[in-house]
């Protein structure tokens, strides 16, 4: 297989796989692909990877359908499992286990929320498909700007600073989260899918994108034309904090009353 791989994305590639040793040999890695086009390029890299580094590991794809299961796959869903036998990837589609009440959407909760029920219930379906199939490693398709994008929406609505790691160790260390394409942008990803000739298979979300989300992309967007060197600037934060210079509270420190 030639590799479209441009020399300094296929240098970061590698450096996230070996920095976070993300890969080795003998793994048993689930791809979670849902259609969209970082999912895809991750599907591929797996497989490109494979043939070019000195291990050997199995690779199997998982696509949760959001197509109620009495009515059968999906229009997303096939159209996921024929890009995958394209690339000889073995592909498995279970439907999904919760579906969001579209209709009561608005009156039970924002649409963030129920955004947010359905990633936790998917991911929850993931682990146990993993679990249950021996699996060691959950690949999924997050880039640096949804490493950075998280970072954002966890400060802006959960009142919290943490993110998505390139790799989070989980069950006691039974199964690993691993994201090899965290050191890449989205705009970078997308080169590669068009080189590939990889289009994104059309969302089954009855709901859409994450409202949320898609508001701090804008702000974020918006910043970068500001700042250009901000995005890079903001990533390296990540992994370059003082905590020293946080607020937290002293232990055993108590209010001193000064003298009337």
């Amino acid at each position: 297989m030639k590799s479209p791989l441009p020399r300094d994305v296929n240098r970061r590639i590698g450096q996230a796989l070996h920095t976070y040793g993300m890969l080795a040999d003998g793994d048993r890695v689930l791809v979670a692909v849902s259609g969209g086009i970082d999912s895809l390029v991750l599907a591929w890299l797996l497989l490109l990877w494979r043939e070019k580094a000195p291990i050997d590991y199995q690779i199997q794809a998982l696509h949760i359908d959001m197509q109620p299961a009495a009515q059968g796959p999906g229009s997303a869903a096939l159209a996921v499992k024929s890009l995958l036998a394209d690339l000889d990837i073995p592909l498995d589609i279970v439907p999904a286990a919760w579906q969001p009440d579209v209709s009561a959407s608005d009156v039970i909760a924002p649409r963030g929320d129920l955004c947010f029920s359905c990633a936790r219930n998917r991911r929850r379906q993931l682990f146990d498909y993993a679990g249950s199939g021996n699996f060691n490693k959950l690949a999924l398709g997050h880039h640096r700007d949804d490493i950075i994008e998280t970072f954002f929406l966890n400060i802006c609505y959960g009142g919290n600073i943490s993110t998505m790691v390139p790799r989070q160790d989980l069950f006691s260390g039974r199964l690993s989260l691993i994201r090899p394409l965290a050191l890449l942008d989205r705009e970078e990803v997308r080169q590669l899918a068009t080189g590939l000739g990889l289009e994104p298979v059309p969302a089954s979300c009855p709901v859409g994108e994450q409202t949320r989300r898609r508001e701090v992309r804008q702000a974020l967007a918006d910043l970068y034309r500001k700042i250009p060197e901000a995005r890079s600037c903001i990533f390296a934060a990540l992994s370059n904090v003082r905590h020293d210079y946080l607020l937290r509270p002293l232990a055993g420190a108590r209010l001193h009353r000064g003298s009337k």
